[in-house]
């Protein structure tokens, strides 16, 4: 990868000689401007207003335009010679934890690499310092320009360094937040984290930009002189009729795109919700990944259960046989009992009469 910067971090003493080189890079699909008439290119040129002509790249300087209009020259001369300490150098000022660097600060991110053998040792002393502390080094650096503040972290191997807008430059959120007077219930809040549940976690790795990819599909079909791909029809959105009912509609329609059971069929309650206001809820579409893994995941558990309730009905089956030949067995003997009875009776009796005779 080129380097965009050389220069050094200063650690205490210890000067460490580096390469500052981009982390990230951009995908986007870039457009030209044309005529729609015939096609032609649209450009830009650079003409002095004084002169009225356009002027080459080598004739362009830099300058500031006072708050009177006025303007003053300013050479690449008097850059080089800033009164800086950080011109060429990542001066560490402090080391912090990483959860006190507000996010809304973040800006590009770089990757510092070891500029040279003798820069090794020192660099794989920062990095592990960094490593073991399990804190960041915030840093000052000029580059393009101006000074900026950075943030070392270790990545891997590599020490990587993020640029930093100033505190001053984060704006306060005044009037963004909604200023009526809004009542959030536990339910509610419940209904919510159950929604999170459902939706899970996501690695970061499996995401990608489809807008660019189905951009990419326009382009080429085009250029191909084939009719560009047609709009995916848009998922139904439902009419629910409060907030409640929202909550408990996404969180059905996010178990179903997991492939679980929802509402009557799992046994679930369903509640009619209650309110004036409408909300719309969108189903979260199916993924190929997840919906396979959900009806993996199902047939799973469908399968035990299957055989579970087969076993169920067996035993059933045989004890309700048994019973009825228990039932069958205790009848006949009983039947025979009574029988043997009435034929000594009858004897006895007998036996009766000629003894009194």
């Amino acid at each position: 990868m080129r380097s965009i910067w050389n220069g050094a971090i200063s650690f205490g003493l210890v000067s460490i000689p580096i390469k500052l080189v981009n982390a990230t890079e951009s995908h986007t699909v870039s457009f030209r401007q044309i005529h729609t008439e015939d096609g032609g290119r649209i450009r830009y040129r650079k003409v002095c207003e004084l002169e009225d002509r356009e002027v080459t790249q080598a004739e362009i300087g830099k300058a500031y335009e006072d708050a009177d209009g006025t303007i003053i020259p300013i050479t690449d001369e008097d850059l080089a010679h800033l009164p800086l300490p950080t011109a060429k150098t990542i001066d560490i000022v402090a080391f912090v934890p990483a959860d006190r660097i507000d996010p809304l600060q973040m800006e590009n991110a770089y990757y510092l690499a070891a500029s040279g053998a003798p820069a090794a040792k020192p660099y794989t002393l920062l990095r592990e310092a960094l490593k073991r502390s399990r804190k960041v080094a915030i840093a000052k650096f000029a580059l393009r320009g101006r000074e900026r503040l950075g943030m070392l972290r270790v990545v891997d191997d590599v020490i990587a360094m993020h640029g930093l807008l100033w505190p001053d430059e984060i704006r306060v959120p005044q009037g963004v937040a909604p200023d009526v007077d809004v009542t959030v219930r536990d339910k509610e809040l419940d209904l919510a984290d159950a929604l999170m549940d459902t939706l899970g976690e996501v690695d970061i790795q499996d995401l990608h930009d489809e807008y660019r990819e189905a951009l990419e599909e326009v382009i080429a079909a085009k250029a191909a002189g084939e009719a560009p791909p047609e709009a995916p029809e848009p998922a139904p959105g439902g009419k629910v009729l409060d907030l409640m009912a929202a909550l408990e509609k996404s969180v059905r329609a996010a178990k179903q795109s997991r492939g679980e059971e929802v509402g009557e069929e799992a046994g679930e309650p369903v509640e009619e919700a209650e309110g004036a206001e409408e909300a719309e809820v969108r189903h979260l579409p199916r993924g190929k990944r997840a919906g396979a893994a959900a009806k993996k995941t199902t047939a799973g558990k469908q399968a035990p259960a299957a055989k579970k309730t087969a076993a169920k009905k067996t035993t059933a089956a045989a004890k309700k046989s048994t019973s009825k030949a228990q039932s069958s067995r205790s009848a006949k003997k009983t039947a025979s009992t009574a029988k043997s009875t009435a034929k000594k009776t009858p004897a006895k009796k007998t036996a009766s009469r000629k003894r009194t005779a």
